[in-house]
């Protein structure tokens, strides 16, 4: 395993960011999954001891219509033979975006600045040569010690975005009221209870949070890049629409921190999960006040994707 410098000792680009190209290769599309190697697989698995899992994605039609109105909601169809004795039935899925519900950003997601992903790839690089996507994530699969922050529980703050962003100081209180530590190579997950309050909406409300979405995260800051890198976690997931607090600025007056993607995702190669389903295991976590827990997700492996379903399970 490649040992991280502090985030006080890494290098800065053109442009006085830090940033960790060249860390683990000139070559590298895997980012900070880097950091989980065997000894941290095996730890993790010995976080399983009642043997119960949570899936964590939800389902593919959750978001109607979708919370990106670049995406289109897909259609499945089931296929079936003519005849009613049928013994075989096929389904098929059209027009699937693949980050239209629970997923994975892979690090051909978001630029760190125009046309430059992370290790410096270019789009030909991404579209031609497939570095950064996320069948290098698929390959190997996720696996490795997850972290429940229920902030949600422990801060009991506005699920709608609209109370202001989560900050360094939650993440550290929701840390410390569940007993955690961070570990190399693990995995962050951040409830913010935005889930389960899109749930409650209505059609029209649905309709009209996507025309003019806002959505809990956390905070667009240098500070939060610092606590997170120094975390020493691979990866960082949520259930909400992104990782940082929607909207961000994209004004080239407020890069990079104005959006946070293009330090964690393109700068530093996290990866980062949106969206997913937390709410079976936050209530077991509070039953049992254990939360830690085996985390396994297993990318679609498209190739050249820029994104997948989590395919994300929690054992515990």
């Amino acid at each position: 395993m490649v040992e991280l410098p502090p985030y006080a000792s890494l290098p800065r680009d053109g442009d006085g960011v830090a940033t960790a190209w060249g860390l683990f290769g000139e070559d590298d599309s895997l980012g900070r999954l880097n950091l989980i190697d065997e000894a941290v697989v095996v730890a993790a698995a010995r976080l399983v001891r009642r043997g119960v899992s949570f899936g964590l994605d939800a389902a593919l039609d959750t978001f109607r219509p979708p919370l990106d109105v670049t995406r289109s909601l897909h259609a499945h169809r089931v296929l079936v033979p003519a005849g009613d004795a049928s013994e075989d039935l096929d389904d098929v899925v059209d027009n699937l975006f693949l980050q239209i519900s629970s997923q994975w950003d892979s690090l051909a997601h978001v630029a760190a600045r125009p046309g430059v992903f992370y290790n410096g790839r270019s789009v030909a690089d991404v579209l031609e040569r497939g570095r950064n996507t996320i069948d290098h994530w698929s390959r190997r699969g996720v696996v490795t010690r997850g972290l429940l922050l229920d902030v949600a529980r422990v801060s009991s703050r506005d699920p709608t975005g609209r109370g202001g962003a989560i900050t360094v100081e939650e993440l550290e209180a929701a840390r410390t009221a569940h007993s955690l530590t961070y570990s190399a190579g693990c995995a962050i997950v951040i409830r913010t209870g935005f889930l389960s309050w899109y749930r409650s909406l209505g059609p029209d409300e649905r309709a009209a949070l996507s025309q003019d979405l806002v959505a809990p995260g956390v905070e667009h800051t240098e500070e939060m890049a610092q606590y997170l890198w120094d975390s020493g976690a691979a990866a960082v997931a949520t259930d909400t629409f992104a990782l940082e607090v929607w909207p961000p600025d994209f004004s080239d007056q407020a890069r990079p921190f104005g959006f946070l993607h293009r330090v964690l995702i393109g700068q530093f190669g996290f990866a980062i999960g949106e969206l997913w389903d937390l709410e079976a295991l936050a209530a077991d976590c509070a039953r049992d006040a254990v939360y830690e827990f085996l985390l396994a997700s297993a990318p679609l492996h498209v190739r050249g994707a820029v994104g997948s379903p989590a395919n994300a399970l929690a054992v515990k």
